[in-house]
């Protein structure tokens, strides 16, 4: 069940940090979301404290590049999952893993 609100890491950059922790890590930062499997991405929304929805993105064989190409409409119909929290992971995760991605990748 997702945890309470004082137990969720609370920026974008604490769940990158935590996610490091976990996954390989090139550079010292963590490897392109593009190139995520299935279970980093699933990995990433446990760490981040959504081990329930987490399962959602297993279900439906979302990879890095198949996170980084969710709208926001994918997310809060497709996923089958609570508003609140699909609201959440839209707009504290895959938002700016998808922003941070078009950084990296347009210099």
């Amino acid at each position: 069940m997702h945890k309470g609100a004082t137990d969720v890491l609370h920026t974008f950059s604490d769940y990158l940090s935590a996610f490091a922790l976990c996954s390989s890590v090139e550079n010292g930062r963590p490897v392109d979301p593009a190139d995520w499997a299935v279970t980093d991405v699933v990995n990433y929304f446990r760490t981040a404290g959504f081990e329930e929805q987490a399962n959602a993105f297993q279900e439906q064989e979302i990879d890095g590049k198949s996170l980084l190409l969710m709208t926001r409409n994918d997310v809060l119909t497709g996923l089958s999952l609570k508003l609140g929290p699909a609201l959440k992971i839209y707009e504290y995760h895959v938002k700016p893993l998808q922003t941070q991605h078009l950084k990296n990748n347009s210099l």
